[in-house]
């Protein structure tokens, strides 16, 4: 994949678009120098330690192939990476103000914590200050944010080879018993009891529009979202009911192909997935979904037409429905989906990427563009 993109709207509106990231050895030389010209320009993720910093952060420096790019600080974040306390990331001015660093500090000890608007005045501040500050500072509302902090939490509790203690205590956790208890919310079993070869394994894969989340099951793609969809949480919640197994971190070769095809579609070397898939639904959400799945690469559909091609011609809204519950996007299509008179109608991952991916295929029209402004 070619480019990377800002994800930086959070309310379907096209984000401004940075430009594409310079060339990854470009950004090693500047990393190695601190080269103060790029910050701003791109932010640094370090695997081994699941941190972002500025380019110019004077933290020791990883190893070349422990360093991830990312155009903003969302990406960085919605990919797992939690921000630097030295350097500050988040913060242009390189601070956060004293009235919000307590909330923020309660969303470090607790992210498995939702923070209603009442709560948030049990800190001291209004809401809606709150709201003003994120959104002009951080390109992104609070809740945005704190639902990132859950994720990234969650999803890297236990990749790698940590052992148990390191997990716990490197992971905000003050007892064995309270990760264990935010584990299995997340992930459904005990951390003991969770095993590869009985769980849905998931992945993160960096696409043009910002970071996916990926899940297989009996090496079958059944999840493909991307990390900063709001109904998100809700989806795992209902895959991993309706499945009935836990989800862990891993990779299998239908994820790896998964990946790959990914790759060659957003380069424009590719207009079908070959990828197998495991979507359980209702037989009407199938029905829709398998209709989805005809629609050819540069071809669009209203809601109304779908519902006349599956045989359920007076069934559009609940064709909608069943299109927004579509749990594996951009490879069951449900962005070639348009309103009757041609604007682009609702898009889980936001309107921007809905045009993104329309213009990638050939399919946007003027009426598309002006929709996202």
């Amino acid at each position: 994949m070619n480019v990377t993109l800002a994800t930086g709207a959070t309310n379907g509106a096209a984000p401004r678009l940075p430009a594409p990231l310079p060339p990854r050895a470009v950004l090693l030389r500047a990393c190695a120098r601190r080269d103060a010209s790029y910050d701003g320009v791109f932010f640094t993720g370090v695997v081994t330690t699941g941190i972002f910093c500025w380019s110019t952060c004077l933290a020791k420096r990883p190893k070349p192939e422990n360093m991830r790019f990312f155009a903003t600080a969302r990406e960085a974040l919605f990919a797992g990476f939690r921000a630097c306390l030295r350097c500050r990331p988040l913060s242009p001015a390189g601070a956060t103000p004293d009235w919000l660093a307590p909330l923020l500090a309660a969303v470090e000890r607790e992210p498995d914590r939702r923070l209603r608007d009442a709560e948030l005045r049990q800190f001291g501040v209004e809401p809606s200050r709150v709201r003003r500050w994120f959104t002009k500072k951080r390109g992104m509302t609070f809740q945005t944010y704190a639902r990132a902090r859950r994720l990234g939490k969650a999803f890297t509790a236990l990749n790698g080879d940590q052992k148990l203690d390191a997990v716990v205590f490197d992971h905000g956790f003050e007892s064995h018993s309270g990760f264990r208890d935010a584990f299995a919310k997340w992930f459904g079993a005990p951390p003991g009891r969770a095993r590869p070869a009985d769980c849905i394994r998931f992945t993160w894969i960096e696409s043009p529009l910002g970071p996916l989340l990926a899940a297989s099951v009996e090496e079958r793609i059944c999840l493909l979202e991307f990390t900063d969809r709001r109904m998100l949480e809700t989806q795992l919640a209902t895959l991993k009911r309706r499945i009935g197994r836990p989800a862990l971190p891993g990779d299998d070769r239908h994820l790896q192909q998964l990946r790959r095809e990914l790759g060659e579609y957003f380069d424009g070397r590719r207009r079908t997935f070959d990828v197998a898939l495991f979507t359980p639904g209702s037989d009407f959400q199938t029905k829709v979904w398998e209709g989805l799945k005809r629609l050819r690469c540069g071809e669009t559909t209203s809601y109304r037409e779908l519902a006349r091609r599956i045989g359920a011609p007076k069934a559009a809204r609940a064709v909608g429905r069943a299109n927004g519950m579509n749990r594996v996007a951009i490879v069951i299509p449900c962005h070639r989906v348009v309103n009757d008179d041609g604007r682009l109608g609702g898009y889980g991952g936001g309107l921007w990427r809905k045009l993104r991916l329309l213009e990638l295929e050939g399919a946007a029209t003027g009426a598309m563009r002006a929709a996202v402004g």
